[in-house]
Order: C-alpha cells, then structure tokens, then sequence
C-alpha cells in the first residue's frame, strides 16, 4: 500500500497525533472523499511501519471527532458530513489564529496591531492571487 503520510521521531507530538493531522489534511482537502474507505488499521500500521495499537488509538479519536466512521466488519471511511473539509479547515484556522494572539501577547502587540498585521497577510495574498 502506498502512503504519504510521515511520521517523525524528532516531532515532540506522539505518533497517533502526527497520524490524525495528516488524515484530516487529506479529507480536509479533499483527497479522502465522503463516504471513501480509508486504510484499515492494520494495513496502515504496516505501512507506517508504527503499532496496530497506535493506528487504532487515531481511529477512535478520529472517529470521536465525526472525521470517521467505523463499522465492524465493513472497515473505516470518510464520514458522510457534507461540510468535514470545511469544518476541519476552520478547526485549523481558529488554532493558528489562538496561536498567533498568543504570539503577539508575548510581543507586546495590541489586539487592533494583530488585527492589522491579519488585514496586510489577506491583501498580500489577494495580490498574489490575481
């Protein structure tokens, strides 16, 4: 089976952790599709070359977050939410924008600063874009 996942042993986060981000970059994107069958537990560990244990604990968190679904016996999928990639995408934006406040508190930025330091990234990027 190929994969491009990428699990690092020098990333401080557990291996399970590393695995869920690049699941939900995949359906978020679009790749996994709602409704498609994912990589069985075993099937993925091997690849990954990480514990059966390791994958599953992904799976049950995945699968408690809506990303997943599991039915004994069928396998796993892409839940059927319509809106999983959005919402993923909007989980991840809220996170980086939690850590850029936090950022900017140890800077000393005031929150109208940020504010407009978010305003010039947008039209930088709208610049770029056209």
């Amino acid at each position: 089976m190929e994969t491009l996942f990428t699990i690092s042993q020098t990333d401080g986060r557990p291996m399970y952790l590393q695995i869920m981000e690049q699941i939900k970059q995949r359906v978020a994107v679009g790749d996994w599709k709602s409704g498609e069958k994912i990589p069985s537990i075993r099937d993925l560990a091997v690849a990954l070359k990480v514990s059966v244990i390791t994958i599953k604990r992904a799976y049950l968190e995945l699968e408690r977050e809506g990303v997943i679904i599991t039915r004994h016996g069928i396998g796993s999928a892409v839940a059927d939410d319509a809106d999983t990639g959005l919402r993923l995408y909007r989980e991840q934006l809220e996170k980086h924008l939690d850590e850029a406040a936090r950022l900017a508190a140890l800077i000393g930025l005031s929150a109208e600063e940020l504010q407009q330091r978010i305003s010039s990234a947008g039209e930088k990027l709208r610049k770029e874009q056209s």
